[in-house]
């Protein structure tokens, strides 16, 4: 037997009044082979008969472990210290209820943790969304390629990834150094665990093989931390997280680490939260305004000064200048991924480019030597879907010259769909331009920038035929020298939003139709073939009613 393969691995299972999923994860564990030596499920006092489910599974698999907290402890660290606790073996990995490991993923990661002798191994996670079935990685460059870390200093980006779940630890590491989880109701524990386990300074060992399938139920009845980002308390236990994280790593005299991890917290945290702030109500806006201002004001001027084009920190800077909300659906559309940066383009009265006539403390000088495939660009996307055929109108943006001086000559177009990742026919227009204003699109203010534009046609039938979803369109500006820039298209809709609309097909006698504007404000398409698209749609508003 491979030494890698000995049963050399510990997995502890949390679970709390998950009946209908824990069984699947203890599965995927034990499927793991011989390298696990053992699974402890540590059940969190649930009321659901899980532990039982669990107790009758252990009768029959002796590697099983089955211990029941008698009171719930409010979240996950208490139960994963508890597992931590009773495992024997001299690795460990964490597994939540609701997720599985995938085949081989134990095996991937005990080989790279004995053979490169390092104290940490990670691997690729992947964000299944479900009931779809869409998987999208999550920080896929950190495992591109296999590697080794001397130490994570040498690579920051580390701080990103701040999961649990997707790496496997060598115990006496975690014991030696005291490391733990928060305990009791702490949201976002795995944040100060990673930031824990960074500070004292392991050997890493990065493998590009997935070895954890994160399921990301939205329409479940009660959702998880994660995902329920409604309630301003969440917003307050995700900073307190993050600010926590910083200091573990700035105390342990990690000072690149913790600058990594104020950077993160604004290209991710701030923009993901920033994208959704338009959905709540004015007091919900008002209040985490006023908290994400007295947050950002910890940052010192080194934090700003690193990438002071990039979007997070010019939301940051936005946020800490204003008093209040302000300008929440184009700073909704900076958060986007790609960015885009919406006009009005305002200057300074020496020319400087600045946010807004009102707001010229925030300097957007920084773009104008930022590199073109990086730059927030601004596409206007407008689709009218029509019988006789349905034709996607768009309008590329001026940025203070920059986008002149790099010569856009054509615009790729890409439908995606949501659900598994499949692509439909792309098309390439050449972008008409540059010009005061395009026919096709309601034209910008007098004295307003020029714009590019470019029209294409989408076949709906060819869309249809993959069956119903939701596509969303992607596009590549094409420039000269063979410059490219990805970006998304902000969704154009004059007046209110389009309903779904009734087509008449050819192939599938009706199509049901309607554009819409994501929370990130990009442009997106759903789409249903009848009878079958019909049923799917009836089925998916009562699944959004009912949630």
């Amino acid at each position: 037997m491979n030494r890698h393969r000995a049963p050399q691995v510990g997995i502890v299972v949390i679970g709390y009044e998950d009946a209908a999923h824990v069984t699947e994860a203890v599965r995927s564990a034990l499927a793991q082979g011989p390298a696990v030596r053992e699974v402890v499920a540590v059940d969190d006092c649930s009321g659901d008969g899980s532990a039982d489910l669990l107790d009758r599974l252990a009768a029959r698999e002796p590697r099983l472990t089955v211990l029941r907290r008698t009171a719930n402890s409010g979240g996950c660290g208490t139960p994963r210290n508890t597992g931590l606790d009773a495992v024997t073996s001299p690795y460990v990995m964490f597994l939540d209820s609701d997720d599985v490991l995938p085949p081989g993923a134990v095996d991937a990661l005990l080989a790279a943790a004995t053979g490169e002798r390092a104290e940490v191994a990670g691997g690729l996670c992947v964000r299944r969304e479900l009931p779809s079935g869409r998987e999208v990685p999550w920080q896929a460059p950190l495992y591109a390629a296999r590697a080794v870390v001397p130490h994570p200093a040498r690579r920051p980006r580390l701080v990103h990834d701040t999961l649990c779940v997707n790496k496997l630890y060598r115990t006496g590491f975690l014991r030696a150094h005291g490391i733990r989880f928060p305990e009791g109701r702490f949201p976002y524990e795995d944040f100060v665990f990673t930031a824990l386990v960074l500070a004292a300074g392991p050997r890493i060992a990065l493998v590009p093989d997935p070895v954890y399938v994160w399921h990301v139920r939205r329409t479940a009845g009660k959702l998880s931390i994660s995902l329920d980002r409604a309630g301003l308390d969440n917003w307050r236990a995700r900073t307190h997280a993050c600010r926590t994280a910083h200091d573990i790593l700035l105390a342990a005299g990690q000072k690149r680490l913790a600058r990594e991890a104020r950077a993160k917290f604004l290209d991710h945290e701030l923009r993901m939260y920033v994208r959704e702030l338009g959905l709540r109500d004015p007091h919900h806006r008002r209040a985490w305004w006023a908290h994400t201002r007295a947050y950002l004001a910890g940052y010192d001027a080194a934090d700003w000064a690193r990438s002071p084009a990039a979007p997070g920190r010019l939301i940051g800077r936005v946020v800490l200048a204003a008093a209040e909300p302000r300008d929440l659906p184009r700073l909704r559309e900076l958060a986007a991924r790609p960015a885009r940066l919406l006009p009005p383009y305002a200057r300074a009265p020496d020319g400087t480019p600045v946010w807004s006539d009102d707001l010229p403390q925030v300097t957007l000088e920084p773009l104008l030597t930022r590199p073109v495939h990086l730059l927030p660009l601004a596409v206007d996307a407008e689709l009218r879907p029509r019988a006789g055929g349905t034709r996607l109108r768009l309008r590329l943006h001026e940025l203070y010259g920059r986008v002149a001086a790099a010569g856009p000559r054509a615009v790729e177009t890409e439908w995606l769909r949501r659900e598994d990742g499949r692509r439909g026919d792309g098309c390439e227009a050449v972008l008409r331009g540059p010009a005061p204003g395009c026919p096709p699109v309601r034209g910008p203010a007098p004295g307003a920038p020029p714009v590019w534009c470019a029209e294409v046609a989408v076949d709906l039938t060819a869309l249809a035929a993959l069956g119903p979803g939701t596509w969303d369109l992607r596009l590549r500006l094409l420039f000269r020298d063979g410059v490219r820039r990805e970006v998304t298209a902000h969704a154009r809709m004059d007046g209110a939003p389009p309903r779904r609309r009734a087509l008449p097909s050819v192939r599938h006698g009706v199509l049901l139709v309607q554009p819409y504007a994501t929370h990130s404000g990009a442009l997106a398409l759903r789409l249903a073939p009848a009878p079958r698209g019909v049923a799917s749609v009836v089925r998916g508003r009562l699944r959004r009613l009912l949630h």
